[in-house]
């Protein structure tokens, strides 16, 4: 018994049926595409960032330069003479300072013709020029009639003032300018007086250093903004001073933006630092950059450039689809592959499977070669000794019976006999079992095989009614084989063949060569067929579809073809037939 536990394989738990679990699989595809979900949304956010950092960059180079170049127009349109401590003399009016000054004397000069066209009292009266004075950082504004007279001012207008402007307010010119002196700089108070157009009056604009100061401001912005170039994607760039004036813009912008523009100035507490936002204007997605501008050393308002995302966002749009298309890819290549890798698993563990089922019939078969081995000579020497007992019986004391007597009495010996040979058959059944793989090899045709076989099965087939057919050519099938033994294993397939029809049928045998050196054995019968559960234990030694018999027939023609390096495959189909297929090396053809 130890001997026996020694021996036996070990075997494949029944509980493992594949390596990954179908919901381990899943679960590894999930977590797999979960992965490159977040990885290529993570890429995509990256790529948001550096293209808003890109446009932001811009936004912030388009301030820089605005900043410099409002300075430098401020400087020039200013040289006031706390600034004048250079040696180098300054030229009025020279090319570099004349244009913005000319741009400070042509706002004020629109000023004033605006209040001309205004100026009808029911349309602008006191209240309005007081709160356009205000607005505008004016010292007064004031109308004088044709008599000389002041019909409207909004501060004390000085005689010093009257007397400078008494040219235009007498008819003799039709404007007088008196914002800078004879060097080009601006005075303390300066003014321009402009004639209506009616020729019925004057308008007098002052300006004092305030006044001057935000003018000053405005038209530097402004220079600097007409200097800046513009691309397609600048939607707007306006300045806006800290009180929620708007100095300058550029661009189209309404009463609304303006509105949310100077709340969010409200909130601002800090404007030093530049900063941007995404917002949407006039259904177009924007990146609006904000910065302060500064005159001097002093921050008088802030930048905002709204930069067009349409071009962003287009690429932001390729590459999220060429994201979606990879990450697409590399799912569906990365399913494909953890697929075939548990079709792979299953297809090793499949044939693992198949060696375990065979190393347990083996296991069996050899318990049974041993038991057979055992128990053979243990009972045949009693069988003989009961046989040839029947034998002496029948042979000597028949004759002395009584003649009505004889008769049972023959009988009753020859059922002995009968089952001593029935019990002789299943010995050497067992017998056989048990010497399968000691094989004798010679080479030798298998179709001469296969012709004995035919030759000695083939009266008792006629006699039940199944034809025998031989289909092979006179091509010689050598095998290295042990013919006694491969004989008896064909034999046992034709022979179950023949059995399992019921009536007329036929059995073929076939003689086929492989492309991989091998022969190919195909005996096929019309018979009752199998089903697919009888299909796999057909080769178990303690199965069988008899009445009678151990059903070791096909499991010892199993091992013998086993022993001689072949293989069978098994095709059947319930009520039509079924077919077996034995493959042998060929020695040489």
């Amino acid at each position: 018994m130890s001997r026996e536990k020694k021996a036996r394989p070990k075997r494949l738990s029944k509980n493992t049926k594949h390596f990954l679990q179908p919901l381990a699989l899943v679960f590894i595809s999930a977590v797999f595409i979960l992965l490159v979900l977040v990885t290529s949304v993570m890429d995509l956010k990256r790529s948001d960032r550096t293209l808003i950092g890109f446009m932001q960059n811009r936004g912030f180079d388009i301030i820089a330069n605005i900043q410099r170049s409002a300075q430098s127009n401020y400087t020039i349109l200013f040289q006031l003479p706390g600034n004048m401590h250079s040696a180098e003399p300054v030229s009025p009016f020279a090319e570099e300072s004349f244009l913005p000054q000319e741009r400070l004397t042509q706002e004020l000069v629109g000023l004033g013709q605006y209040i001309d066209r205004a100026w009808p009292p029911n349309q602008f009266g006191r209240e309005d020029a007081v709160r356009l004075a205000q607005e505008e950082h004016l010292q007064f504004i004031a109308i004088i009639n044709r008599h000389s007279q002041i019909s409207l001012q909004t501060g004390p207008v000085p005689r010093a003032i009257l007397r400078q402007a008494a040219p235009v307010i007498e008819g003799q010119k039709d404007i007088t300018i008196e914002l800078f002196d004879k060097r080009g700089e601006v005075g303390r108070t300066g003014f321009i007086a402009i004639r209506k157009s009616a020729g019925v009056g004057t308008i007098i604009i002052a300006l004092d250093q305030s006044g001057f100061q935000f003018w000053g401001q405005r038209v530097a912005i402004q220079r600097a903004i007409e200097s800046t170039g513009w691309g397609k994607d600048i939607l707007y760039l306006t300045v806006m001073n800290r009180e929620g004036q708007l100095l300058d813009y550029a661009g189209y912008i309404d009463d609304a933006w303006k509105a949310e523009a100077l709340n969010d100035l409200k909130r601002r507490t800090d404007t030093t630092e530049n900063t941007y936002r995404k917002l949407t204007y006039q259904g177009r997605d924007v990146l609006e950059v904000i910065g302060p501008i500064k005159i001097g050393d002093q921050i008088i308002g802030t930048v905002r450039v709204g930069l067009d995302r349409v071009h962003a966002d287009q690429l932001l749009s390729e590459y999220r689809t060429s994201m979606v298309i990879s990450m697409a890819a590399i799912m569906i290549v990365g399913v494909m592959s953890i697929w075939l890798l548990f079709q792979n698993q299953n297809r090793h563990l499949k044939k693992i499977g198949e060696m375990n089922k065979r190393l347990q019939r083996s296991e069996r078969l050899s318990s049974l070669g041993q038991l057979a081995a055992g128990v053979a000579h243990e009972i045949r020497n009693p069988l003989n000794a009961i046989s040839m007992a029947s034998q002496r019986m029948q042979r000597e004391y028949l004759p002395l019976l009584e003649e009505e007597r004889r008769e049972p009495f023959k009988q009753l010996t020859g059922v002995v006999r009968d089952e001593i040979r029935r019990l002789n058959a299943i010995i050497e059944e067992f017998l056989t079992f048990s010497k399968t793989d000691r094989l004798e090899l010679r080479d030798y045709p298998i179709e001469e095989v296969l012709q004995k076989i035919a030759n000695l099965v083939e009266e008792e087939a006629l006699a039940r009614g199944v034809l025998i057919r031989r289909d092979w050519n006179s091509t010689r099938s050598i095998v290295a084989m042990d013919m006694d033994k491969l004989q008896q294993a064909f034999l046992n397939f034709i022979k179950n063949g023949i059995e399992s029809i019921s009536g007329q049928g036929e059995v073929s045998i076939g003689v086929h060569h492989t492309e991989d050196h091998a022969v190919l054995v195909r005996i096929t019968d019309t018979g009752m067929g199998l089903k697919p559960d009888e299909i796999e234990r057909i080769f178990n030694p303690e199965y069988t579809t008899k009445e009678q018999g151990l059903g070791l027939g096909l499991s010892i023609a199993h091992e013998i073809i086993r022993a001689h390096g072949g293989d069978i495959r098994v095709q059947s189909e319930r009520g039509v037939g079924s077919t077996f297929e034995v493959r042998l090396p060929l020695k040489s053809i």
